[in-house]
């Protein structure tokens, strides 16, 4: 829906490599505060400030309330000065604070999985899903309807949990796991 047609400017919480991604769409200015048709948010690491999440939350306030697209669900992943938030605990804010619920249109949305394999337009049984984070990559894939190192008609995404990065494996032992 908004690749095709977001129905008005597009206000981006994006970072700046991921802006042309949205070439040909109406892009709201960056000082507006208001007139948005859709509110999208990505990984912005330490450009995520007060100021731009309230301006995320004051265009998701307007009435009619824009569309809130997040760009991902996944929680962190680990930097090389360790575990560093994603855009998931972001988009979670919004949702709260606004009462809009985000489209989410990557990992580990059930549709992410499905649209690469449209895009690879291979048979399901030649599909390997290969990560480096058993949360963000292996237990979305499995949630996914993918199967437990299996794979399944579903999602039709085999997962190897076995080649996730062996630091995150290691970390995860022990700490309490969420459903």
């Amino acid at each position: 829906l908004l690749m095709t047609d977001p129905g008005g400017p597009v206000a981006l919480f994006v970072p700046d490599q991921t802006v042309a991604e949205f070439e040909g769409m109406p892009l709201l200015a960056d000082a507006a505060d208001q007139g948005a048709a859709a509110v999208v948010v990505g990984d912005l690491g330490p450009g995520w400030t007060f100021w731009r999440m309230n301006r995320a939350f004051q265009l998701l306030m307007a009435d009619p309330a824009p569309m809130l697209v997040s760009l991902g669900m996944t929680r962190y992943w680990r930097d090389t000065d360790g575990l560093v938030l994603d855009v998931g605990p972001f988009a979670k804010a919004l949702e709260y604070a606004t009462g809009v619920r985000a489209v989410v249109t990557g990992k580990p949305a059930r549709g992410f999985y499905q649209a690469a394999l449209r895009r690879l337009g291979l048979p399901v049984a030649d599909v390997v899903m290969v990560g480096d984070d058993v949360q963000g990559d292996i237990r979305a894939r499995d949630r996914s309807g993918g199967g437990q190192d299996q794979g399944d008609s579903e999602s039709g995404l085999h997962g190897i949990s076995s080649i996730c990065a062996r630091q995150d494996a290691r970390w995860m032992e022990g700490r309490k796991r969420f459903p």
